[in-house]
C-alpha cells in the first residue's frame, strides 16, 4: 500500500471515519472517477491547488466536478494572486502527486476553500491520495476534516 493512501486512511481514522477505498482501473478525470463509482460527476470533490504569488504556499480548493475555479474569484478568496502550482510545490506541501490529492492526510497544513454545490449531496467522492483509489464522505464531514471555508470561487 502506498504512504500517501496509508495517510489518508489514517488521517480519516484519526477523525472516526471509516472509509472505504476503492480501487478504479482509471480516474484521471472527475468524470472517470464519477463513472467508476457511478455517481453524478459533481458528486466528485476534486482538489485543485494554485500558488500564492505572495505567500509561495499551495493553497487548495475543493471543488465538485462539473466545476472549474474561476482565478479571479479564486484570487479573491485566498486574498493574494494565485498562479499554477508545478508538481514540486504539490508534492512538497501535500505529499502527494498531482492527480491523487486527497483533501486529508497532507504532509503540510493547508489554506483550503470549499465549494458550496459539494454540499448539494448526501455522499461525495474524494481521491484517496493515488489517481486510482477514491473513498466516499458525507459533504459535512469535509469542512471539520480539511479546515476547508466554504466560498464562491467557481466560473
Amino acid at each position: 500500500m502506498s504512504k500517501s493512501k496509508k495517510r489518508v486512511i489514517q488521517a480519516l481514522e484519526d477523525a472516526g471515519i471509516a472509509a472505504e477505498i476503492v480501487e478504479l482501473k482509471e480516474a484521471k478525470t472527475a468524470q472517470m472517477a464519477a463513472d467508476g463509482v457511478g455517481c453524478a460527476l459533481d458528486q466528485i470533490a476534486k482538489s485543485i491547488i494554485f500558488r500564492g504569488e505572495d505567500s509561495g504556499e499551495a493553497v487548495l480548493f475543493l471543488t465538485a466536478g462539473g466545476n472549474r475555479v474561476d482565478d479571479a474569484k479564486a484570487s479573491a478568496v485566498a486574498g493574494e494572486p494565485l498562479g499554477k502550482a508545478d508538481a514540486a510545490l504539490i508534492r512538497a506541501q501535500t505529499g502527494f502527486a498531482i492527480g491523487g490529492v486527497a483533501p486529508v492526510g497532507h504532509l503540510n497544513p493547508i489554506r483550503a476553500y470549499l465549494d458550496p454545490r459539494l454540499m448539494d449531496f448526501d455522499v461525495i467522492w474524494a481521491a484517496a491520495g493515488t489517481p486510482h483509489h477514491v473513498f466516499a464522505l458525507k459533504p459535512a464531514d469535509l469542512p471539520r476534516l480539511t479546515g476547508a471555508q466554504v466560498a464562491d470561487f467557481i466560473s
